[in-house]
């Protein structure tokens, strides 16, 4: 079949319900991968879709919605991403025929968007674009992206699927009704506005919620868009019956709601979890005099929150963002303190503020060890001392709404410079029992904090003042695979990052091997991370026991030559200095990142001392 779209719109199409209820209630356990039935059981799959469009359906969805690579791959089966997508198509499409249509049904890679274990934008397109390939080229007659809970996710596979595809797209957020006209996360009306900004054919709701939550969602997004819209809600709440999990919305009510949607203009109509051929069935019934409706012109409600905030340049966030690209800065580390005085860290920003150093980097738990909030500090310095600083914020303590609600309040503290790192697994320090959280990495952090300084929240919903972080990110120029190091920190660039500051480097050369895998990045404002050995032993512990740090042999081999204490020491310094002069000559580098060895601050006295 064809002309989808001109069906959509002059009568209304009716969709299938659940794939996954029907597959469940055959006896088919949860553990299995429902996708591989298109190979091992595809006349369960058939029996299926003859069901729903027994009962009416004009539109089925191909038993797909977790065949991406990942997604196949928990089960060992991701070798089979074409062969079981192309078998979904075939299967949906026998049963078909010329009666329906057939949707190429594609869920999200990653629910609680953790980048997959370091996944990049461009390697989860690249899966998005495997199975909508699969799925079009097999004979779907649409694309179906459904149940996603984050825009950005959603983008990415709206976008492959533009690339790699002629059919009509439809895109389809997962909302939570909390009642009272409230939503948890994304807000209708916005993740509408921007599903039209992109060009989707269709957009709507389906999944998370029942009929009732999925009405007030569409409601608002009906006054938000033009674009034609899809509703396919579960069939109420699950609730624990006898040991399995039971939708009780009986297909009356539902059907009932379906008359609602059809009213508000709803033109796609459809069920999710919990929905079966009954409850198709009865919507059938209560839609045969029905037409899409009109829909109001206006969207005055969402005109305040569907024009993005314009970006702010980075010398106009902070002093700090001022002076980068204008001289060789310098940015020192200092430890907040172990206990609740703050003053040997105020009084050592305080030296090196007369030594010309532009910012105060301030670390977060480094080695998972319980220290002072930096945040806390960071004020206390800007405050007593006046000058920048930069405060360090990692994944590893906080879930997403405590992330939030510290970086909202450091907005509104006057901080401004924040560098995002992963951290370091609390095994590592003095709690070993303490829970890592690690919601995102840092480069989903990046990108939430990017959210924040364009007026949006963590879930996508406006907030009422943006924020202004002039955003930096962490780097590793001696990383073991640095292939890697190199795409994750394009993904940090691509994320929001706008400079970046390195692990502590001793070996020049291999420096000038990074920075020219980058060199496409020139213009990402970089700081050499800079760390003076003061000993043999603190050389040998950081190589061996501090991750993402590789002290070359052949300066291993001095230190072991070196006569004495102070020998060792005196070479530790020659190093930093060598680095930092270096640096400073080569152009292509905007400052230093200097960690005072042990807490030394009078170090950096030496090692600036002539250069700068």
């Amino acid at each position: 079949m064809n002309d989808f779209m001109k069906r959509l719109r002059e009568e209304g199409i009716l969709a299938d319900g659940a794939l996954g209820t029907e597959i469940y209630k055959r006896g088919i356990f949860i553990n299995r991968c429902f996708d591989e039935l298109n190979i091992s059981n595809p006349s369960l799959i058939k029996e299926i879709h003859d069901s729903y469009i027994s009962a009416g359906a004009l539109l089925i969805e191909t038993n797909t919605f977790t065949g991406s690579r990942p997604a196949l791959a928990a089960h060992g089966l991701d070798g089979k991403v074409a062969e079981i997508n192309r078998a979904g198509v075939k299967i949906a499409r026998e049963s078909a025929g010329e009666r329906a249509f057939v949707a190429g049904s594609i869920g999200p890679i990653s629910w609680t968007r953790k980048n997959s274990g370091g996944m990049t934008d461009s390697e989860m397109k690249s899966f998005f674009t495997e199975q909508i390939e699969a799925l079009s080229d097999a004979g779907s007659d649409v694309i179906l992206l459904e149940t996603f809970i984050h825009l950005d996710e959603l983008h990415i596979a709206y976008e492959a699927a533009r690339e790699v595809s002629n059919k009509p797209v439809i895109t389809q957020v997962s909302l939570k009704h909390l009642g009272e006209g409230e939503f948890e996360g994304l807000l209708p009306e916005y993740a509408a506005a921007q599903m039209e900004n992109w060009g989707a054919d269709v957009i709507g709701v389906n999944c998370c919620d029942g009929p009732q939550g999925v009405f007030e969602a569409i409601k608002r997004m009906s006054i938000a868009t033009k674009t034609p819209l899809s509703a396919m809600p579960n069939a109420g709440l699950p609730q624990m019956v006898n040991g399995r999990l039971m939708y009780l919305a009986s297909p009356e009510y539902f059907a009932e709601y379906a008359r609602r949607y059809a009213m508000l203009g709803v033109a796609l109509i459809g069920g999710c979890c919990g929905t079966t051929p009954e409850h198709i069935k009865e919507a059938k019934k209560y839609l045969k005099t029905m037409r899409p409706g009109q829909r109001s012109n206006t969207k005055s409600i969402v005109e305040s929150i569907s024009k993005p905030v314009s970006p702010i340049p980075p010398e106009q966030k902070s002093l700090f963002g001022a002076v980068i690209g204008k001289k060789f800065a310098i940015s020192v580390e200092v430890d907040p303190p172990l206990g609740t005085d703050p003053s040997s860290s105020i009084d050592a920003a305080k030296s090196l503020k007369q030594l010309g150093v532009d910012a105060i980097n301030i670390a977060d738990g480094p080695r998972a060890m319980a220290r002072m909030s930096p945040i806390a500090l960071a004020s206390l310095i800007k405050g007593k001392v006046g000058i920048e600083t930069i405060v360090h914020y990692c994944c590893r303590d906080r879930n997403i709404l405590g992330m939030q609600m510290d970086l909202i309040g450091a907005s509104a503290l006057g901080l401004h410079n924040v560098l995002v790192i992963t951290g370091d697994p609390p095994k590592m320090g003095h709690y070993p029992e303490a829970s890592a959280v690690f919601d995102v990495d840092s480069i989903g952090l990046i990108r939430f904090i990017s959210n924040l300084n364009l007026g949006l929240d963590f879930a996508g919903r406006p907030i009422k003042q943006a924020t202004k972080f002039l955003i930096g990110c962490g780097v590793n120029p001696g990383a073991i695979d640095i292939d890697t190091e190199v795409e994750r920190f394009r993904s940090k660039i691509a994320s929001g990052a706008e400079f970046a500051f390195s692990q502590p480097v001793y070996d020049q050369k291999m420096l000038a091997r990074f920075l020219e895998k980058i060199k496409d990045l020139s213009h990402i404002p970089f700081f050499v991370g800079v760390l003076p050995l003061v000993s043999l032993r603190n050389a040998e512990f950081l190589h061996n026991e501090v991750p993402g740090m590789q002290i070359p042999k052949h300066i291993l081999d001095k230190m072991v030559s070196a006569k004495s204490g102070d020998a060792q020491k005196k070479y530790g310094l020659e190093i930093a200095r060598d680095i930092v002069s270096a640096a400073k000559g080569s152009g292509k580098i905007s400052g230093a990142y200097i960690f005072p060895p042990l807490g030394r601050y009078e170090t950096v006295e030496k090692i600036l001392k002539g250069i700068i």
